[in-house]
């Protein structure tokens, strides 16, 4: 096995090109189109997908603020602080860019990617999760 070093000099193991081969082969044998993502991409099927099913929960009463929802995944699942949780970053992007985003992922990947309505409903009035936790936590 092929090793190269880490930066604290400490080795490690290197990409065995037989295990991407055997990647390729098997989704070519399943009809899985292979492409590139890029890291926005990543991040935003992640993301979105949280903020998604976020907005269900908050709609459904399991929630009572979007805010609480970033106190979980903080807390709880190890979400960075920094960025304030997944409906926080949500209104650093906009929800409007987030829904657009969610229907393409729908178009492209399905059912599972279906707008949660609140999504669509504060996208279209232009508000945040935010705007809603003050309108109906008072």
């Amino acid at each position: 096995m092929d090793f190269v070093r880490c930066w604290w000099g400490r080795p490690r193991s290197a990409p065995d090109p037989d295990v991407f081969r055997l990647i390729r082969a098997s989704a070519r044998e399943a009809g899985i189109a292979q492409r590139e993502f890029t890291d926005q991409g990543i991040v935003e099927r992640s993301l979105y997908g949280l903020i998604n099913e976020g907005a269900r929960i908050l709609a459904g009463g399991c929630a009572q603020r979007a805010a609480d929802i970033d106190v979980i995944y903080i807390n709880g699942y190890g979400f960075p602080a920094w960025r304030g949780g997944p409906m926080f970053y949500a209104d650093t992007v906009g929800l409007g860019r987030i829904y657009d985003r969610i229907c393409e992922f729908e178009r492209e990947l399905g059912e599972r990617w279906k707008p949660a309505p609140l999504v669509r409903r504060l996208a279209t009035e232009g508000k945040s999760f935010r705007k809603y936790d003050a309108e109906h936590n008072t």
